[in-house]
């Protein structure tokens, strides 16, 4: 029998009864958790919760909230087996990627314990004689976090940590698919000592999500997710003049020279493209190759692929994990299809993958002899699905690469430090990679994109700050 998962409400387990059930993907056989599903009763309750216990959390000397997130990211790393086996089973992660996952999750909370204490400010001269002028950061109110199923601990960890660490309260909805893994971090944080309505989670459908961005009492949101509901969470919030911040996802493409070492760039592209199911919006999904490259490179990246193997989440033989549900494999087999009909050659995978678990599996698939408008190389497939452009040269390659709505990471590989530092200038993305794949970025540094891939201020790392808190000038006459 699975766990009944509670509502995380005021410092409380709320008790409803299961609506919903999360699955393993890699053996649908499974019940991981079984979930209740709130409505506009448990936003209320929840945001209520969360505005009583701002102004005591928010007015806390920084070391009671750094200590708490320290503690939190501890506990994190102690337990990243049993988390990130958790993972694993729940989203479709292999294991050493869900505890991978885990690790950084903890690193987090622990980087953000150390930036509560350094919530900075300035003393600055006024023109005017006398006169004195000091800038200081505050606690800006109720945050709402609405987070995706693809990495379920990190990025409610990178939006949960900085919004805590500054006095911000927090109403947390994590996504349909991985509740018990964004349940397990709830669990920690109160362990770790978090007051009652600091921190609320609450589980539900998409429309929940929409009440809880249309909330008066809710003062920011940070959103990702896909650009067709990022655009509403936008606008939503927008209308009352609430803060936003999205992360919508990418085509990103990795560009492969010439000059490129042959083996690195298969390494680059394979990891990239492939790894974490290409459930990632900083996979390589298009892969843009010189012409004198081209072929050698789709061939010896094709082995590679063919070879990949695809299993439980859990076998320690496994390499790459399912999708996460039955209609996220149906989209990639959807998008292998549209390539077909458009053209595309299916250089290897492309077929229905059938393996003793009743599971979600796609077989990785490589597509080449496309074009750079095709819908293939233009939407977003989140799965492992790479495709192929053959281009003229670097100056086609730049400029295909900059095509499209999507502008969050962007990678080369070339042995040429002159196209490298251009590329570098040049890419129209948030993120650029040289000789290393799109996909990995550390959690001390910002993290966006540019175009319809993000809107607002950057998240993790430093960058945190500007959007977690707000400044405030004060004068005085000495």
């Amino acid at each position: 029998m699975s766990d009944v998962l509670p509502q995380y409400i005021g410092g409380e387990r709320v008790a409803a009864p299961p609506a919903d059930q999360s699955l393993n993907p890699s053996n649908t056989a499974d019940v991981v958790a079984r979930v209740p599903r709130g409505g506009a009763a448990e936003v209320e309750a929840a945001v209520a919760a969360a505005r009583a216990a701002f102004p005591a959390w928010s007015e806390a000397s920084p070391e009671v909230r750094a200590d708490v997130l320290d503690r939190a990211g501890d506990l994190i790393l102690q337990r990243r087996e049993q988390i990130g086996r958790l993972l694993s089973r729940e989203e479709g992660k292999t294991l050493p990627e869900g505890i991978g996952e885990t690790v950084r999750a903890g690193r987090i909370f622990k980087y953000f314990a150390g930036e509560a204490l350094r919530r900075h400010g300035q003393n600055l001269d006024s023109v005017r004689p006398g006169v004195e002028i000091q800038t200081y950061r505050q606690a800006v109110g109720v945050f709402g976090l609405i987070t995706p199923w693809n990495f379920p601990i990190a990025i409610p960890a990178w939006k949960t940590a900085p919004a805590l660490a500054f006095g911000n309260t927090v109403v947390l909805k994590p996504a349909g698919p991985t509740p018990a893994t964004a349940a397990a971090m709830a669990e920690i944080l109160w362990e770790a000592g978090a007051p009652p309505g600091v921190f609320n989670m609450i589980f539900g459908p998409g429309s929940m999500g929409a009440k809880l961005v249309e909330h008066p009492g809710v003062d920011g949101i940070s959103f990702t997710g896909s650009q067709s509901v990022g655009a509403g969470v936008a606008e939503a919030a927008v209308r009352r003049q609430a803060r936003v911040q999205l992360e919508m996802g990418g085509k990103n493409p990795l560009v492969v020279l010439d000059d490129a070492d042959l083996d690195r760039a298969v390494m680059v592209a394979l990891d990239g493209s492939f790894y974490a199911t290409g459930q990632r919006c900083t996979a390589s999904s298009r892969i843009i190759v010189t012409d004198a490259i081209h072929d050698r490179f789709v061939a010896a990246l094709a082995q590679k692929v063919a070879a990949l193997r695809v299993g439980d989440a859990l076998d320690p033989q496994t390499q790459m994990g399912p999708a996460v549900s039955e209609a996220q494999m149906q989209v990639s087999y959807d998008y292998i299809d549209i390539a077909r009909a458009e053209g595309g050659r299916i250089v290897t995978g492309g077929g229905r993958l059938e393996l003793p678990n009743p599971g979600w599996y796609v077989q990785p698939t490589l597509i080449a002899d496309t074009a750079k408008d095709m819908r293939i190389n233009c939407e977003e497939v989140f799965g492992p699905v790479a495709s192929t452009v053959r281009v003229r040269d670097y100056d086609e390659a730049l400029a295909v690469a900059n095509d499209g709505d999507f502008g969050l990471s962007a990678g080369i590989v070339t042995t040429s430090l002159k196209y490298a530092r251009d590329f570098q200038r040049r890419a129209k993305a948030g993120m650029v990679m040289v000789n290393l794949p799109t996909a990995g970025v550390d959690y001390h540094v910002p993290f966006g994109g540019t175009k319809k891939s993000s809107y607002g201020a950057r998240e993790q790392g430093f960058a945190a700050v500007e959007f977690y808190t707000q400044t405030k000038t004060a004068y005085s006459w000495a």
